[in-house]
């Protein structure tokens, strides 16, 4: 089981969004690449980034701070957020990031989908954001009125490498992930599946290593709220 300790970036610094709503943040004292040695020096392996301003303007507004993360800890980074276009994704890829997260480019376009896991193969995560069984996408503010498992059902043989669930109704809000639905996903999907929103204590981990085709899973507000020790957190991974 691969622990990602998560580091969302806004106005270069670490924030956490409860649903994932701009409004209702909460901003830390220690910078992204602080709270990345942090977790470095702990013994994590993987790393989770998401670059919030470039979620709301679509550009790689914080590159030069991942590219910092990357080149100094040695850390497999995951980054999602705004990256609509090839052009974002190898710009990643050349600073050393392991996986590009896509979420609504690929919601909205699936043929864009399938040429980048054709053109990066091993590099493209898909990150599927979902309310109710149903996926969201432009920083989760539209409903895209497609089922998760039907969505996942047509893209599943196009070689995505990863795929990132998140349940929106439990983000940031440390009441436990959704297993019941990411199970469901896990189940149906032909790449692992990585965990997200709500993870709340160590038990929610251990519960996660139980269910099938599961990687990994993203913990975030816990460990900033200090509900889960980093050295608790690192025991876990592997």
């Amino acid at each position: 089981m691969k622990i990602f300790p998560a580091i969302d970036i806004k106005d270069k610094k670490c924030v956490r969004l409860i649903k994932g709503d701009f409004d209702n943040k909460t901003e830390y004292e220690l910078s992204p690449v602080e709270q990345a040695r942090r977790c470095k020096d702990h013994g994590f392996k993987n790393l989770h980034i998401v670059d919030l301003d470039g979620a709301l303007t679509g550009e790689t507004v914080n590159l030069d701070i991942i590219q910092d993360i990357v080149g100094k800890f040695n850390l497999k980074v995951e980054v999602g957020g705004g990256i609509r276009n090839v052009d974002s994704i190898q710009k990643y890829i050349d600073v050393g990031v392991e996986k590009v997260i896509l979420g609504s480019a690929a919601i909205k376009n699936k043929n864009f989908l399938k040429e980048v896991c054709e053109k990066f193969p091993n590099k493209i995560a898909l990150g599927l954001d979902a309310k109710d069984g149903y996926l969201l996408t432009s920083g989760w503010k539209e409903n895209s009125n497609k089922l998760t498992l039907d969505y996942l059902k047509e893209v599943n043989d196009y070689g995505v490498s990863r795929l990132i669930y998140t349940d929106i109704n439990r983000d940031g809000m440390k009441q436990s992930p959704n297993f019941k639905e990411t199970s469901k996903v896990a189940k149906k999907s032909n790449c692992p599946v990585v965990i997200s929103g709500g993870v709340s204590t160590i038990e929610d981990i251990i519960k996660a290593k139980s269910l099938k085709n599961i990687e990994g899973i993203i913990v975030g507000k816990a460990i900033y709220d200090g509900d889960i020790k980093l050295n608790e957190l690192v025991k876990e991974d592997a």
